[in-house]
């Protein structure tokens, strides 16, 4: 039963996909005057060297441990809107603590960098949890307002306070060297925040699987009504579903900070909180189909900015397909809840 279940999921994730793709390639060949290079540019430039690849590859990782973030807190019945937030937050506060000892070791300094940024998301998302328990509060109202609240706290800090008068960019110091992860693919951005983010998708897989705590967050998830008749702590499950999906997202801003920019540059995080949600989504909350959702969603994505950069395409194209992807994926997830409510 689990099996046909699972294999469904995974069908309708790829029917909202190939729609979408089918979509997408319909406004390359209508929107250009070179049909043909638009198309080469999209499908083929994300692929065509080491570079591009090592790059698609390196946003996947990142997508990828956002989008278990929201797998987390999604599986838990909560809706953490605040990823984006989270994630720029986190990445200032690791990149202005591992500024603070710089003067330890490396694999000291990464574990204070990433300690720092996972406890910073941790206590944003759980902050929402815990207006959530104690006082009703909708969190997806809160985590969305906390994060559009601080975004703009953090943007005044890195251009201001922790702002490195001595670069072109609106951004802080540089980490020292000794803090950045190894590089996998030179010279493109992948670093060890890749395998970091297939290990995570293992641990996250098993704990809501193969534990009590991930049965209990998932029965929650279904029914909080019941679970708490069943004994189950729904306080603990509300505050700590949403700290660990806000740790997450943390530690998503601190590795992009270790393994990619070395520093937190200003509005760096591009919308990544809110592309995670169509990650997990096209994923159906699995965290193992999250994998090849991340990596399909970064090969459209990376194929969307080739086209700009070779075609006449502008900016909006991105956010067009991202578009597409998001209205097909809620599309089919409505669709199959009412479908499973009508039976």
């Amino acid at each position: 039963m689990r099996s046909e279940t699972l294999r469904g999921q995974v069908w309708s994730g790829a029917i909202a996909i190939g729609i979408a793709l089918a979509v997408t390639i319909l406004l390359l060949v209508i929107g250009s005057s070179t049909p043909g290079a638009a198309l080469r540019a999209f499908f083929v430039t994300p692929i065509a060297n080491r570079y591009y690849v090592g790059n698609l590859l390196s946003s996947m990782g990142n997508l990828l441990i956002a989008g278990l973030g929201i797998v987390v807190a999604f599986r838990a019945g909560l809706y953490n809107l605040g990823g984006e937030g989270q994630i720029y937050v986190s990445a200032l506060v690791g990149t202005v603590v591992g500024l603070a000892v710089s003067g330890v070791p490396g694999p000291v300094g990464i574990i204070v960098v990433i300690v720092a940024a996972a406890a910073t998301g941790a206590i944003i998302a759980g902050v929402s949890g815990a207006l959530r328990h104690y006082f009703r509060t909708p969190e997806l109202i809160t985590s969305f307002l906390l994060s559009a609240a601080l975004i703009p706290v953090a943007d005044y800090l890195i251009t201001g306070p922790f702002n490195d008068p001595d670069r072109n960019l609106l951004a802080t110091r540089s980490l020292p060297e000794s803090y950045w992860l190894p590089r996998l693919l030179i010279p493109s951005e992948l670093s060890l925040a890749l395998p970091i983010a297939l290990l995570l998708a293992v641990v996250v897989y098993l704990v809501l699987f193969r534990t009590v705590a991930g049965y209990e967050l998932r029965l929650f998830g279904l029914n909080n009504e019941f679970s708490r008749y069943s004994g189950i702590n729904t306080g603990a499950h509300t505050v700590g579903g949403l700290a660990v999906s806000g740790a997450l997202h943390g530690l998503t801003g601190g590795l992009m900070v270790l393994g990619t920019y070395h520093a937190t540059i200003s509005g760096f995080t591009g919308g990544l909180g809110w592309n995670a949600i169509a990650v997990a989504l096209i994923a159906r909350l699995h965290p193992l189909l999250a994998v090849a959702s991340a990596l399909v969603f970064s090969y459209l994505e990376a194929g969307a900015k080739a086209s700009i950069l070779h075609t006449e395409f502008t900016f909006e194209l991105g956010t067009m397909i991202q578009a597409i992807i998001f209205f097909f994926v809620t599309a089919t997830v409505v669709f199959r809840r009412r479908r499973r409510n009508d039976g």
